[in-house]
């Protein structure tokens, strides 16, 4: 019989996970909410049909341990590559505007015919990147040791 991972399995070493299918698009988009990003570390490389965000992400596989352990929470910086991009649209983004810092709330795939689809990253503020990608590829990779987050908090969606 086999188990399924569990996030404490992975210990302190760094994400490197991979969405090659619809199913996967959730877990990823887990991982990312509430990363923080300036502007001017979205990167759109028409000729090599790729999309990557230099993210600073807030480790929610840790974040449980964390709150248990009475320590800092932690973000750590993380790429998040879209490969087979044919198009990129934004709505409520000054793409501009490089020092702008947007905040990822979610990450969510609309297929298409024969394996194309949407890829849309919403983003704090009504904001959205679309990407129209030819074949579903994206990576999450960690990229540095983890710190401390600034805040020292979680992020809180209770609404209050």
């Amino acid at each position: 019989m086999t188990e399924d991972a569990r996030f404490e399995d992975g210990g302190d070493r760094p994400l490197r996970l991979k969405a090659l299918g619809a199913d996967d698009v959730p877990v990823l988009s887990t991982l990312v909410q509430d990363a923080v990003f300036p502007l001017s570390e979205v990167k759109w490389l028409p000729k090599e049909r790729r999309f990557a965000l230099l993210l600073n992400r807030f480790r929610w596989e840790d974040a449980e341990r964390a709150e248990l352990r009475a320590r800092d929470f932690e973000r750590v910086q993380s790429v998040l590559v879209i490969e087979d991009v044919v198009k990129v649209q934004s709505q409520g983004v000054d793409m501009a505007d490089k020092d702008l810092i947007m905040s990822l709330l979610s990450m969510s795939w609309t297929a298409g015919e024969d394996g194309t689809g949407r890829l849309a990253l919403s983003l704090a503020g009504d904001g959205e990147i679309a990407l129209d990608v030819e074949a579903l590829e994206v990576v999450l990779r960690d990229v540095t040791r983890p710190y401390r987050a600034p805040s020292r908090r979680a992020p809180d969606h209770s609404g209050a």
